[in-house]
């Protein structure tokens, strides 16, 4: 493990020195620019820019090459002590630089600038002993420019960020870049478009997701399965409001952490309401909504949750972020703490059944992350040593005992109490956060929560905060870059296709479609009169999992020809035998 996170630093010190090398690289080339903040990132670095003049990623070539020359020269990383004074004479010409310095000042932190070669930016540390010694001049490489706002905020000036990769060799960066190449063809922005699922309008707004017909079948499809399958494991399904009046989430405690992700509150009869960010606070109500008995517990509350949340412009991707989604919901009130880490082991035991049903494998597309408190940060922290080391050592004890592969993350739970997040990693290689199980003692106190136990006396609950699917739009973007489009059966927005070789084909291609239709598969016919091959290759192009050829052969045996996108020609079937097929995978998911 400790050799893992030396490798790990190891690796963030490359980085971090080859944005500096950029930045050098930069100011050579173009010496009116101002640099800003260069930082190491996931698989490369990055710097942003205020250029005098716009230049574009045709001057890569100049750049790493200007890049390669100067990695050459550089031996060492200084460090140098400076006063603000000194920082500030330094970087007069840089706004931005003199806004850092003002930071660190105001942070009681002391001024440090570090030198290599003949650069010296201002710097907090973290780079290579020799980076002439220990960066690969093959293992980097510039990938992309992008529009970034100073500070992320929309306020603030546009400047260009210049996106770098960068590895221990040449191999790794090269098969990185293959990597991407695939996940290109595989991204559920552009498959999304080519299949016809979603939309977005800027009329509409950003963020903002409009469903097709075919987008919303898989949604429906989702949704049922999750409801089903839910109420099969005990969960009461409820519905509640997509507003409520602002007291609610300050009640709560959520309106000072995420009043900046919020929507503004919308004012109505001098009250004000806002578009919930999330749904606890409505399921707490409905738990007080009459006297609670321990006979009752563990209480299991669920909806398919519409939520809001203003993501900045720039965090905005496609349906991984948005700022509109469906999220798959549930708190579950427990009596105690062995009762909610039992019903964390529940929780996780559906998590691992959806997954398996998407064809997941545990450890190589998923795996949990222990999510822990941050207790130096008052505002991510709830101060309650006792009840953060409780609930974190029940959540430690649960994946224990499921002998499951997990990471603790310090500083990553919310102010509410330490989770178990399931990280699921896209076609990119980024991690991402699908589903999560919390526990809470935060909310039981804040709402009032109580429960009568068998000894008559009022009790505080335990309460379980639960995504078993996740935000629909984000576990659907998963999905498709996981399938590359190629849907299972049973979430195939067109499951079957039929094609008449000639027009003289099409009375008994309808009688097969309705009994399709009537049998709830989702079916459509090409009846036109293009030659079949055309026909073919667009159901291909489509991804539908089977088509039917009908021709003089198959209406003489009263038969269809069955084609499959996964494994060719499957022959002449009879309708009943080809509804019982379907039919049967449907119902297994398989």
């Amino acid at each position: 493990m400790m050799a893992h996170m030396a490798d790990k630093q190891h690796m963030e010190h490359i980085r971090h020195s080859l944005a500096h090398l950029l930045a050098a690289a930069v100011l050579e080339l173009w010496p009116e620019t101002k640099p800003t903040i260069g930082p190491a990132i996931e698989n490369g670095f990055y710097y942003d820019f205020e250029f005098a003049s716009p230049i574009s990623d045709k001057d890569f070539p100049k750049i790493e090459q200007k890049m390669r020359e100067l990695l050459k020269t550089w031996k060492s990383f200084e460090k140098i002590d400076v006063t603000p004074e000194e920082a500030k004479e330094k970087f007069k010409n840089n706004p931005y630089k003199l806004e850092l310095i003002d930071e660190i000042v105001g942070k009681g932190e002391k001024v440090t600038l570090y030198k290599s070669g003949e650069f010296t930016d201002l710097c907090r540390g973290g780079h290579v002993e020799n980076p002439s010694k220990d960066i690969s001049s093959n293992a980097f490489k510039l990938d992309r420019i992008a529009g970034a706002y100073w500070r992320g905020s929309e306020k603030n000036k546009m400047l260009t960020r210049i996106y770098g990769l960068a590895f221990e060799s040449k191999e790794e960066l090269e098969g990185y870049i293959k990597m991407q190449e695939e996940a290109e063809k595989r991204d559920h922005r552009k498959l999304g478009k080519d299949l016809g699922l979603f939309v977005f309008s800027d009329i509409v707004g950003k963020g903002l997701p409009l469903w097709t017909e075919k987008g919303a079948t898989i949604r429906r499809e989702l949704e049922r399965f999750i409801v089903d399958e839910e109420i099969k494991r005990g969960y009461k399904h409820v519905y509640t409001p997509d507003i409520a009046k602002i007291d609610l989430y300050k009640k709560s405690g959520h309106y000072p952490y995420y009043k900046d992700s919020m929507y503004a509150p919308i004012k109505v009869d001098e009250e004000e309401f806002m578009l919930r960010p999330m749904t606890c606070p409505h399921h707490f109500e409905l738990y007080l909504s009459q006297p609670r008995s321990y006979r009752e517990l563990p209480m299991r509350i669920a909806e398919l949750a519409k939520l809001y949340r203003y993501e900045q412009s720039g965090e905005l991707t496609g349906l991984i972020r948005v700022r509109s989604f469906c999220l798959a919901d549930a708190h579950i009130i427990a009596k105690d703490p062995e009762q909610a880490a039992d019903e964390v082991h529940k929780a996780l035991d559906l998590i691992e059944y959806i997954a398996q049903t998407f064809g997941l494998k545990m450890g190589e597309h998923y795996w949990y992350q222990l999510s822990l408190g941050d207790r130096t940060n008052p505002d991510k922290y709830f101060k309650n040593d006792a009840a953060w080391d409780e609930a974190e050592n029940r959540l430690r004890e649960v994946l224990q005992k499921r002998n499951a592969h997990f990471v603790e993350a310090p500083a990553e739970a919310a102010f509410y109490g330490p989770k178990i997040d399931i990280q699921m990693k896209n076609v990119r290689g980024k991690d991402d956060t699908a589903f999560t199980v919390q526990y809470d003692f935060v909310m039981p106190e804040r709402f009032n929560l109580t429960y009568t136990d068998k000894d008559g006396l009022e009790k505080q609950p335990i309460v379980i905060h639960r995504s078993s699917i996740g935000a629909i739009e984000r576990v659907i973007a998963f999905l498709i870059e996981h399938y590359a489009g190629n849907f299972p059966l049973w979430l195939a927005p067109v499951q079957v296709k039929v094609l008449s070789v000639r027009d003289t084909h099409n009375e008994f291609a309808q009688k097969v479609v309705e009994t399709l239709r009537k049998a709830s598969i989702r079916v459509e016919f090409d009846g036109n009169d293009e030659g079949l091959g055309k026909k073919v290759r667009a159901a291909k192009v489509e991804k539908v999992p089977y088509w039917l050829v009908i021709g003089d052969k198959e209406v003489e045996a009263n038969k269809v020809t069955l084609e499959s996108r996964d494994h060719g020609q499957l022959g002449q079937i009879s309708t009943e035998e080809l509804l019982s097929k379907l039919q049967e995978e449907i119902k297994n998911k398989k």
